[in-house]
């Protein structure tokens, strides 16, 4: 199969009291159905990853994470240490 390295990112006021923007924790609790919805599978056949490009797939993380993360600023996907994409919103 084929291995990505998903970032996601998050931007915001620091709270002052916790001096962070959002516990990664909720980060990952967010993420996590995703995760299991990518992990191990064939991207080709999930509903809008036929074409599963580093590009494709980081808007439909994007989609499927924002209305859960609403300080979203970015995801990364990587296919290797040197090639990836970097997604900043949606463009519709």
């Amino acid at each position: 199969g084929h291995s990505f390295r998903v970032e996601v990112h998050v931007g915001g006021p620091v709270d002052p009291r916790l001096g962070w923007i959002m516990d990664f924790a909720d980060i990952k609790e967010a993420f996590e159905p995703i995760y299991r919805q990518l992990d191990h599978r064939y991207l080709n056949e999930i509903e809008g990853l036929e074409n599963p490009t580093s590009e494709v797939l980081a808007r439909w993380i994007w989609r499927r994470l924002k209305p859960r993360l609403a300080d979203l600023s970015k995801i990364v996907v990587r296919e290797t240490c040197t090639s990836g994409c970097v997604y900043e919103g949606d463009d519709e």
